[in-house]
């Protein structure tokens, strides 16, 4: 019986008659209230066979524990004139009755085995494409991969651009800033508007700096991420 054992399992045993007689058959097992079996007991015809569903109930399946559960298939010849089965079976002799013993196994399937069955599964309509003619299309992954690529590109060309532009600029306002320090140190004077200007001059230089080094670290993080 293969598992898992959370539904009905069935097994099916086929018994075949190679003689020229009818035959009896009887089917017993060590766990009745497990098992469900279909027909139990039957005759069959010369040269004919006979399948019987064994159906193992749901069940808690512990791997560590042993199976003990055994069946057994009982035949002997049919009487002629049969009309009462379980009359066959009383009236029989020891040496008349003929069986054979079964022992019940239980597998669960392994985690290779489940992997071999989605692998193959995933290979066939592989195998299918294959035989196409024409050159394979490349897989969708690498079409993404290169649109994102040019995206990096032009986001990289952009950040150059804005780069430059901030250094101008920065430029522009460090030499403003120049002028206005010369301006603030030639005024005798200390008026307050030449000291207001001395102080925006000094506090935009430093602020820019830092928005310029933090572009300038996204960029190079951008480029090691590529």
């Amino acid at each position: 019986f293969s598992g898992p054992f959370t539904d009905v399992v069935t097994t099916n045993l086929k018994l075949r008659n190679p003689s020229d007689r009818k035959v009896c058959f009887k089917v017993k097992t060590t766990a009745p209230r497990r098992y469900c079996v279909r027909p139990n007991s039957g005759i069959i015809d010369p040269g004919s066979s006979v399948t019987v569903s064994v159906m193992l109930q749901p069940f808690d399946y512990d791997p560590n524990e042993k199976s003990k559960h055994k069946f057994m298939v009982q035949t002997t010849y049919a009487p002629p004139n049969i009309t009462d089965m379980e009359a066959v079976w009383k009236e029989a002799k020891p040496d008349e009755l003929m069986d054979s013993k079964l022992r019940c196994v239980f597998e669960m399937p392994n985690e290779n085995d489940k992997l071999n069955d989605i692998d193959a599964s995933k290979s066939a309509p592989v195998l299918n494409t294959s035989k196409q003619d024409g050159p394979m299309p490349k897989p969708h992954s690498v079409s993404l991969n290169d649109t994102e690529t040019r995206k990096l590109v032009e986001e990289c060309k952009r950040l150059q651009a804005e780069i430059m532009k901030l250094t101008d600029e920065n430029r522009h306002l460090r030499d403003e800033g120049l002028r206005l320090r010369k301006v603030a140190h030639s005024d005798k004077s200390g008026s307050p508007t030449a000291l207001a200007l001395r102080d925006n001059g000094s506090n935009s230089l430093p602020s820019l700096l830092v928005v310029i080094a933090a572009i300038f670290i996204g960029f190079f993080l951008g480029k090691f991420i590529l």
